[in-house]
């Protein structure tokens, strides 16, 4: 059922014609599945995975999945979280958790009555429309499916509400950083109290880190994925992940304590979790195998949710340090740049006895700004792929823009086209005066 999987495109103009004619770079989701299928389906024969047509990613092979009973079996990642233990102390009712991201499908039978109106960016009417990529109902699942029965996905805070904002098209990407800058800050606006960022790229956004800002500002949790290394370019941990503040989650390999092998991993990690191995909920009524760190990370999510819950008046900068004080550590002692703090322990999160802190442990700089995205300078990205973006954005005072784009550090500097024709016009200039030089020499001695 290959032609069934859905993975991260390539979408919009051929590379030739962006590069020529404009400077957008897209940024795509985390997302990388294994052979979906919808739960009403005949039983199957195992299916390999392999690269679909237009996707820059390989898939590990996997079964389809066929019953319902069968993924309340494999959802692993509620033993590996001690969930049933969890919940004896909370659920995470009375959260609200938005999911920025491809929408949300609140009619799929493991999300109804879990999704609140959203907010779609993205589609030419907005309002709330439904999730056309499934990668959004997939993180969502996993936050807060309902555990009222014994079927399909149970979420990780089943009692949480989740808020949908659509950012990504139908090809699962975005081409500028403003429309998840804008849909973070509605967000905030509309009650969230935890945030799940499953999307990113390789370049900075001043206008998101404001918006960024305007959550932490207002007492929100705010969680991303470090990315995979299929769909970048680079090992960079990926944008917003490693802005100050943002709890940074990379992925683990199935039922083990090793990092998953297509996580994106370093300094700016914060915390891990299951990442592979994972069967997620998908639009309208179906299921499918995922991996990623795209689903790492809604697993710290719904732990926050959990924490928010238990503890209604604890300041999110104490949510955060709580979360990071009760990890499991992985690795060397203490935080690494592999496994950050270690795993997510919703257990201990919940019941350990955590000093209080005054302000978020992760959140080293100062505001650049609460009330507005505000202009900013920057520099031109230099290679247009997608998984690995820039923010192209055009930030100005009303009925005013200032054209910029921005970068991953280490790029490309825009002035080398200028200092390279320069040059090339010396070299030009140095070879017609030595050809002419050489051509009087010999009419001399002729």
């Amino acid at each position: 059922m290959a032609e069934d999987v859905t993975g991260v495109r390539h979408s919009g103009p051929s590379v030739a014609r962006r590069t020529a004619g404009r400077a957008l770079l897209g940024v795509a989701a985390v997302l990388a599945v294994v052979a979906p299928t919808a739960a009403a389906a005949p039983v199957a024969a195992p299916t390999n995975g392999g690269q679909l047509a237009g996707a820059p990613m390989a898939f590990a092979p996997g079964d389809a999945v066929t019953r319902t009973d069968q993924v309340r079996d494999e959802q692993w990642q509620l033993d590996e979280l001690r969930a049933e233990t969890a919940w004896r102390s909370s659920t995470g009712r009375g959260v609200i958790v938005a999911v920025v991201d491809s929408g949300v499908d609140g009619n799929h039978p493991d999300l109804a009555g879990q999704v609140l109106p959203g907010k779609d960016l993205v589609g030419p009417e907005g309002g709330a429309g439904p999730d056309p990529v499934g990668h959004g109902t997939t993180v969502a699942g996993l936050i807060a499916g309902r555990s009222d029965d014994k079927r399909g996905v149970v979420g990780l805070a089943p009692d949480a509400r989740i808020l949908p904002v659509r950012v990504l098209d139908e090809q699962n990407r975005y081409d500028d950083a403003l429309i998840v800058a804008q849909g973070v800050r509605w967000a905030v606006d509309n009650g969230a109290r935890v945030i799940n960022l499953s999307l990113g790229g390789s370049g900075d956004s001043p206008a998101l880190a404001a918006a960024l800002d305007y959550a932490f500002v207002r007492d929100v949790v705010v969680i991303a994925c470090t990315g995979n290394l299929a769909t970048s370019t680079s090992t960079k941990v990926w944008y917003p992940a490693r802005e100050p503040g943002v709890i940074a989650v990379s992925g683990l390999e199935r039922s083990s304590d090793n990092l998953w092998s297509g996580s994106i991993t370093g300094q700016a990690t914060v915390l891990t979790a299951p990442a592979s191995g994972l069967v997620g909920a998908k639009s309208p009524d179906g299921y499918w195998r995922v991996q990623g760190t795209s689903f790492a990370a809604p697993l710290v999510t719904a732990t926050a949710a959990l924490v928010r819950s238990r503890y209604p008046r604890m300041p999110a900068g104490e949510v955060v340090n709580r979360l990071l004080a009760t990890a499991r550590d992985l690795g060397p002692t203490g935080r690494d740049d592999r496994f950050g703090y270690g795993v997510v322990d919703p257990v201990a999160a919940l019941t350990a006895q955590v000093p209080p802190v005054t302000a978020n442990p992760l959140d080293d700089q100062t505001s650049p700004g609460v009330t507005g995205f505000g202009p900013a300078p920057g520099s031109a990205d230099g290679d247009p792929v997608a998984g690995a973006g820039s923010d192209p954005l055009g930030l100005a005072a009303p009925r005013q823009q200032t054209r910029w784009t921005a970068r991953a550090a280490g790029g490309q500097d825009t002035s080398a086209p200028g200092q390279l024709w320069t040059g090339v016009v010396l070299i030009v200039a140095l070879a017609g005066g030595g050809a002419l030089l050489v051509r009087r020499l010999r009419q001399r001695t002729r």
